[in-house]
């Protein structure tokens, strides 16, 4: 059986694929696939192992409803019709887990730097701006004993507000969709109504999937009801913010600053404000860019492409319980 990647990954899937006894290809001409080139390698494979920003939506899923089995290089499964994929009798896999360490760090890392607008300071050095000492000049704000509040405590929001109680002793604040009981009892979290908060955190860190009920989540109104001494962090998705009412909030100075890994749109235009303040952290989309990480989600990918093929049910399975395709 044929098994296409649709981006260069870590060399483990191949290795694994290979091993399982299954001819792999891999695209390797240039950064993206047009949707046709995406189709068109499809339809000569039996599975696909999904990197990057692929829209794999009824279009694409009924042109190659043949598939056995997709495997996606991510957690999230956003651009994925799993509705259809499910009706048809695909079985879609994702790499859950083994990223959340590496995402929460970069969290973490986008709140200090933020906290202290340390990407502002060090473009200044670069521009020759290092004068003299002045003592009301650069200052940033400390996060000691701070609130975090916590959108989504998954398990990348369990690690990131870890961190925060572990340094700084933060007081964690969440909400979920439902309760999580472990982070109220190791952590010390407390559940509370999403206006609440927005209202009583120091740090707000977005860390929910991007589903019809979170998009533009965080809007003008949002905004307004942050503190004006909050910092938002935005590890998640991109379209969870509305850039244009952000950037708003940070030049009203509604809220301190803003820390960012996704944006949106994505890339980021190199011209965008958000760029250029004082109080903004920007990384292009680096959260699970490790190579512990990512030999992981390899490992993850590969071995949902291989229970795929043999016609088991998947490891790691978005849409559990689908009829899985006999090999």
């Amino acid at each position: 059986m044929n098994v296409f990647i649709s981006r260069v990954i870590p060399g483990i899937a191949l290795e694994l694929l290979q091993d399982a006894g299954y001819r792999v290809t891999q695209f390797t001409e240039r950064r993206n696939m047009t949707r046709q080139e995406l189709i068109q390698a499809c339809k000569q494979n039996d599975a696909l192992l999904s990197v990057g920003h692929e829209h794999l939506d009824k279009e694409f899923l009924e042109a190659c409803s043949h598939l056995k089995v997709i495997a996606l290089f991510s957690v999230g499964f956003d651009k994925v019709d799993v509705a259809t994929a499910t009706r048809l009798g695909i079985p879609i896999g994702n790499t859950p887990g083994v990223l959340s360490a590496a995402t929460a760090d970069t969290a973490f890392l986008l709140m200090l730097a933020v906290s202290r607008k340390a990407f502002y300071l060090h473009k200044k050095i670069l521009r020759g701006q290092w004068n003299y000492y002045d003592p009301v000049a650069n200052l940033g704000i400390e996060l000691s004993g701070k609130t975090i509040g916590i959108l989504g405590l998954g398990k990348i929001g369990y690690e990131m507000a870890k961190r925060c109680k572990g340094a700084y002793n933060m007081k964690v604040i969440y909400h979920n969709r439902r309760p999580n009981p472990t982070a109220e009892a190791e952590l010390d979290a407390t559940y509370v109504s999403f206006d609440e908060l927005l209202s009583q955190s120091d740090v707000v860190s977005v860390h929910t999937a991007l589903t019809p009920e979170t998009k533009g989540l965080f809007n003008s109104s949002a905004f307004d009801k942050m503190r004006p001494g909050a910092i938002f962090i935005n590890t998640a998705r991109g379209g969870i913010h509305d850039e244009e009412a952000l950037r708003e909030a940070l030049e009203s100075g509604k809220i301190w600053g803003a820390g960012l890994d996704v944006t949106n749109p994505e890339p980021m235009s190199a011209d965008n404000p958000l760029l250029q303040m004082p109080n903004t952290a920007i990384l292009p989309h680096i959260g699970s860019a490790t190579v512990e990480s990512r030999e992981a989600m390899a490992r993850l990918a590969a071995q949902n492409i291989i229970a795929g093929l043999q016609g088991k049910p998947l490891p790691y399975p978005v849409n559990p319980g689908v009829m899985v395709k006999k090999a």
